[in-house]
């Protein structure tokens, strides 16, 4: 803010108000601090002043650092002249107003001050750790002496946002407001009932409850899993547990030792870099953020199979209205069932209250046909992944839908222009593809077509955001963006089971990489009859398409993964457990000895590369064709649709990490060996030659 200050101190009676004004959330940037700390000083010289609220203006309290400030070697004040520090000394008392937002840095002023309260719909946390460091300003030390050692572990370690009615529940809010009330007059008329007391009740002076010595083991166990790979979440443990074990000063000199090791480290740069770019890859360079928007009230999916009973819960899950039918009334009820089923299975493990999944389901409408869908605004079509099976769908639509409507095909990877062909408003038609489960997984891809109209994709985009979704921008390329990246490694990765790998060991170097789960694995869970079935339709329209033998055995011998008991890996009834099975051990060794192919062992670095320097290869690709805008954009969709670890940062950036010149010769010497799969893109070549990294290649124009 040029000029004045973001904060600004007035007097309303005995009461000193604090405004934090630095838009658009009240981050602590430049100045904020700073300000707070003289308006505090001011306050406490004035003698007409008994007691002062601290305040944000516009939409939040205090949301948080100025993230972009972190890994930059700033200079930071030693203890005792922070603000925190001076908030907790002041001699007259200070109560801390949120609405909003309070987190990491703004949620540790709160807890300084000597009162807090809140309207219903706040939030408070410490989400450090979801950016690779740990809280800077006490609040390690603070928040277990204000709610106990477990529950503030609970927060720090998972960075989740706590309500405000929780907050008071847990003993953070001394008073929460009505939803209705004024923050502003209430937090006067507060500070008008405790200004006389004295001393002001601090957080630092408290005692820590340890509920229980044995708990930071048990925590550090309970996250072994998740958090393999990373740092944060075991500093974040060790933090707290000084709070235990020594006085608050030498805790809070603790948590900044801890906290400056983590600062710069790879993992933080990653998960920083990961924070940035899901916030760019709403910008689309050639549509104005001014475009207008359909606004969009009622929505409509086409077919209730597990991918569109699944779009029907993430608009029912976000509040909106859904219709939703089928062929038969016999595929509609199944659709229905499997809709209940999994909102009950999520009441069931305690993740949803009865109360709300009622309300979710009353939201979802199933409905007979086309005439029950025509004044909806949006339509979303998802039936069987088949161009002969859509385009009547789209025929249908452009036929019965009101003017203006949105039609919108959850494909993922056919020809949006031939569905938008089949209507006389092409304008009006993009992909919106979805990723399974779709009410789970947070990328939406939006396929641009060569018709389609900024407002059409301003649309798509804007509904995805709006029902929880990362929404990111593809061109109309077989596979569109994040399948046709992907492409190469599942090829790669069943290439390496004809020269002599199984799918455990492949599994293995990926979950040790950081993936939740192997990519055989996943493949069981989705379907092997869906990949069969893919390749077949790139097989017919492509002589040259390789086919995977192996994978296709397996689908033709019924063996659909755990939906059939047995793929890749064989499953005992009722469990989910992958085990694995000679049977497919045999199959692979029988269709390499058919092929001609020798065997040999390979070395965990050598899978891992195989599998993403393919992509990575297959991406420059894209970027140079001009079908995704940003290298970031294709590491979002990798970290959101195929569940790259997060503290890796994304494909690209990984691959930074290892470095350009790297990367191409290794692609290049797999060239020579393997083939023309491996052939370099002329983008990965150039970058080598200039020196220029992943991250800041320019893609060309964009082409639908």
């Amino acid at each position: 803010m040029s000029g004045a200050s973001p904060v600004s101190l007035e007097r309303q009676g005995d009461i000193g108000i604090i405004t934090v004004n630095y838009p658009p959330v009240n981050a602590l940037g430049p100045g904020v601090a700073e300000g707070i700390k003289d308006c505090l000083a001011r306050g406490n010289t004035d003698p007409a002043i008994k007691a002062m609220v601290l305040i944000g203006a516009g939409r939040s309290f205090i949301a948080g650092a100025d993230i972009r400030g972190f890994g930059t070697n700033r200079p930071r004040l030693p203890l005792g002249q922070r603000v925190y520090d001076t908030l907790d000394a002041s001699e007259k008392p200070v109560i801390a107003a949120i609405h909003g937002y309070a987190l990491g840095g703004g949620f540790e002023i709160a807890m300084a001050c000597h009162y807090r309260m809140a309207l219903p719909s706040a939030k408070v946390g410490l989400p450090e750790v979801l950016i690779g460091i740990l809280p800077g300003g006490g609040g390690t030390q603070r928040l277990p002496r204000l709610i106990g050692v477990k529950a503030a572990l609970d927060m720090i370690v998972t960075g989740r946002h706590v309500p405000a009615p929780e907050a008071k529940r847990l003993g953070i809010i001394d008073e929460l407001l009505p939803e209705n009330a004024d923050l502003h007059d209430s937090a006067i008329a507060y500070a008008m009932r405790i200004m006389g007391t004295r001393p002001s009740p601090r957080v630092r002076d408290r005692m820590v409850r340890l509920e229980d010595p044995g708990i930071f083991d048990a925590m550090r166990k309970s996250i072994a899993r998740r958090a393999r790979n990373q740092t944060a979440p075991y500093h974040c443990i060790a933090a707290v547990e000084a709070s235990c074990a020594m006085p608050f000063d030498d805790g809070c000199r603790r948590e900044a030792d801890l906290f400056r090791e983590l600062e710069d480290s790879a993992e933080a740069r990653a998960l920083r870099y990961a924070f940035f770019i899901e916030r760019e890859v709403a910008r689309l360079p050639d549509i104005p953020a001014s475009t207008p928007v359909r606004d969009f009230t009622t929505a409509a999916v086409i077919g209730s199979g597990t991918m569109g009973g699944g779009i029907a819960m993430s608009f029912a899950d976000f509040g909106f209205p859904v219709k939703i039918m089928d062929a038969t009334p016999e595929a509609l009820e199944r659709g229905m069932q499997r809709i209940r089923d999994n909102y009950a299975t999520s009441v069931r493990r305690g993740s949803l209250a009865e109360n709300e999944m009622q309300r979710r389901l009353a939201r979802i409408e199933p409905v007979a046909g086309y005439e029950d869908i025509a004044d909806c605004d949006v339509v979303i079509e998802a039936v069987f992944e088949e161009m002969d099976v859509k385009k009547p769908v789209f025929a249908k639509l452009d036929e019965v839908m009101k003017p203006g409507a949105l039609l919108f095909s959850n494909t993922s990877a056919l020809d949006i222009d031939q569905l938008a062909d089949m209507t006389k408003r092409p304008q009006d038609v993009a992909g919106t593809h979805f990723f399974s489960p779709a009410n789970v997984m947070k990328l939406l891809e939006v396929v641009r077509g060569k018709a389609s109209s900024p407002r059409t994709l301003a649309t798509a985009m804007q509904m995805g955001r709006r029902i929880g979704k990362l929404s990111a921008m593809a061109g109309n390329t077989d596979g569109f963006v994040a399948n046709r990246s992907r492409a190469p490694f599942n090829t790669e990765m069943v290439i390496l089971l004809e020269e002599g790998c199984l799918p455990e060991q492949v599994d293995k170097v990926m979950v040790d990489f950081g993936y939740p789960m192997g990519p055989f694995a996943v493949g069981d869970l989705a379907g092997l009859d869906i990949g069969y079935a893919s390749r077949k339709r790139r097989a017919a329209e492509n002589p040259n398409f390789r086919m995977q033998p192996i994978s296709d055995r397996l689908a033709e011998m019924g063996r659909y993964g755990q939906k059939t008991g047995a793929g890749w890996y064989r499953y005992e009834k009722g469990d989910r457990t992958p085990h694995p099975d000679p049977e497919v051990a045999a199959i692979i060794k029988e269709v390499s000895a058919g092929l001609g192919i020798p065997q040999r062992e390979f070395a965990d670095q050598e899978i891992l590369r195989r599998l993403l320097f393919s992509s990575v290869n297959e991406a420059c690709k894209i970027l140079e064709e001009g079908k995704a805008y940003r290298p970031s954009d294709i590491d979002v969709m990798w970290l959101h649709g195929f569940g790259f670890p997060r503290y890796r940062g994304g494909l690209f950036f990984w691959a930074d990490g290892i470095g350009v010149r790297e990367v191409y010769n290794q692609i290049a010497a797999w060239h020579q060996q393997y083939g023309e799969r491996w052939a370099p893109s002329r983008l990965l070549r150039d970058l080598a030659e200039s020196g220029t990294s992943f991250r800041e290649a320019k893609a060309a124009a964009f082409v639908p």
